[in-house]
């Protein structure tokens, strides 16, 4: 592991920010930049935070995702608006990560909103509200007519598509091969 000591580029930030706002940066050294397949045009990344470290990764397709999380258990969802495929949704059940491509720009009609970076709880949220409510009245009786053992939002949407009687939005749930 190459390791280096840097300082943080520290500025203060301006135009509309709150008073005393600051922006935190750092340079990165070239030959990293290039080993993780990075350039002036691709310089899309992700960049988390495990409460001790920040992570950078390149942003890859859910192709590239799920090439190398072979073995995990990786579901796909297609959320779709009428007939129109509006975001794609790879969960990976193992990790508990979220990865999405929109396919329009409506926001409105994406499977997140304006959230273009949903975590494990926003994705099991999505799910419940396309669901019937966990504490619905003769609740057993639509999970008995449904084939369905307990309340599980991902097999109730198996079933029902995530179809709701409030709008046109319908959910294909495609298990991927491991």
């Amino acid at each position: 592991m190459d390791k280096r000591n840097t300082k943080l580029i520290v500025n203060k930030s301006g135009g509309t920010s709150s008073k005393g706002g600051k922006t935190y940066r750092v340079t990165i050294p070239n030959t990293w930049v290039e080993q993780l397949g990075l350039s002036e045009n691709k310089r899309d990344i992700t960049v988390a935070f495990d409460g001790d470290r920040i992570i950078i990764e390149p942003e890859i397709s859910m192709e590239e995702y799920t090439g190398r999380h072979k073995g995990n258990k990786l579901i796909k969802l297609n959320f779709y608006n009428n007939d129109t495929l509006c975001s794609s949704i790879l969960a990976d059940y193992t990790n508990k990560q979220v990865k999405i491509e929109n396919h329009i720009n409506d926001k409105f009609h994406t499977a997140f909103g304006v959230n273009g970076n949903p975590g494990w709880d926003d994705y099991l949220s999505f799910l419940e509200d396309r669901c019937v409510p966990r504490k619905r009245a003769g609740l057993r009786e639509y999970l008995d007519a449904l084939g369905v053992d307990e309340y599980d939002p991902l097999e109730i949407i198996r079933k029902t598509k995530g179809r709701m009687a409030e709008d046109n939005q319908w959910i294909e749930v495609c298990d991927c091969d491991s």
